[in-house]
């Protein structure tokens, strides 16, 4: 047990000093690329305002803490979600993770965007040219999750990133890297987690689209093709650490509040709150707050969550249904739907 709570030490001071690294990133809004990754998924985790880090398990938990994967409790964990997005995108998830016992939890994720068909347009046709293109943008990730003690558990994923629009394409990895403490200093039911994500090399756009027909002025050569040079871009990491505080009022009745600090390589730094009610572990009712003090109110669009759950037992099938409404200060607001089965 010494050596885990060492180990635990390690990897959570290596966390901080790497986190200390990222300044606030407020000054630098909308620097980064591949901002899909930062699209959260699940209607549970979204109605609790993004505070999910410490109090989710399984399959719920890839997206927000990977080490809680490992604490789930089904040998088989499916996940389906759909978010309509502000500007008529949609956002769609499929996750599945598999308890492989002592060599830890294994898990496959899936998101995508659907943004529809845009109008191609030229300088000389700017009102379109009667043709249309479609952006894709996903993420495919993989997992692994493990309990280090009854208490410890950790997780990383693996992501995969694509962005293509028409002729032109970028491609990357990331990675997220989580740690959790339940029962923290012997207190049932406080939990502490820290987590770092999107972290990875730059990405740049390259393809045939990037080709234009041009006549050097200082070339003797008339008119041929160059090709445009396009700027690597930075991933939108970010560090979080928060707690999280199980109340068991009695056998049918559960408080549940969590809290983080997320601070932002890319944005201005967040603090969120969440809190959810069970009962008889059945029916669930959940909000969430976000302030973000160092912007400006326009630049921080999203302010409050909250959501509602349903889980019901048929045919030895755990069967979790939930809902998520996420306010938007310019846009409409997103409804989140999901369904995850428990095998």
């Amino acid at each position: 047990m010494k050596k885990i709570n060492k180990i635990f030490t390690t990897v959570l001071m290596v966390l901080l000093v790497a986190g200390s690294l990222f300044a606030d990133g407020g000054k630098r809004n909308g620097s980064a690329g591949a901002t899909e990754l930062l699209i959260p998924v699940g209607a549970r985790g979204i109605a609790l305002g993004g505070t999910s880090i410490t109090n989710l398990y399984g399959v719920e938990a890839m997206f927000w803490n990977p080490a809680n994967v490992a604490r789930g409790q089904y040998g088989t964990d499916i996940m389906f979600s759909h978010n309509t997005h502000f500007a008529d995108m949609g956002v769609s998830y499929a996750a599945i993770t598999l308890n492989a016992g002592g060599l830890g939890t294994f898990g496959a994720s899936f998101k995508t965007i659907n943004i529809g068909d845009i109008q191609k347009t030229t300088v000389e046709q700017p009102d379109g040219t009667g043709g249309t293109y479609k952006p894709s943008y996903s993420v495919i990730g993989v997992t692994y999750s493990k309990m280090l003690s009854d208490r410890i558990s950790f997780g990383v994923n693996f992501n995969y990133i694509s962005e293509e629009i028409d002729l032109v394409k970028a491609q990357g990895l990331s990675f997220d890297f989580g740690i959790c403490y339940t029962n923290l200093a012997n207190i049932e039911g406080l939990s502490f987690a820290v987590t770092m994500k999107n972290i990875g090399p730059q990405m740049k756009f390259d393809g045939s689209g990037l080709y234009i027909q041009a006549t050097a002025t200082d070339l003797t050569r008339g008119e041929t093709l160059y090709k445009i040079d396009t700027m690597p871009f930075e991933l939108p990491s970010l560090l979080e650490m928060g707690f999280g505080y199980k109340a068991t009022l009695n056998a049918q009745n559960i408080l549940t509040f969590t809290g983080i600090y997320q601070n932002n390589n890319y944005d201005g730094d967040m603090y969120r709150i969440g809190v959810e009610y069970g009962y008889d572990d059945m029916f669930f009712v959940r909000g969430g707050y976000i302030n973000a003090p160092t912007l400006e109110s326009d630049y921080n669009i999203y302010d409050y969550a909250f959501g509602a759950g349903v889980k019901y037992n048929m045919g030895g099938i755990d069967f979790r249904v939930d809902y998520a409404y996420r306010h938007m200060k310019v846009f409409d607001a997103s409804n989140v739907f999901t369904l995850s089965l428990g095998l």
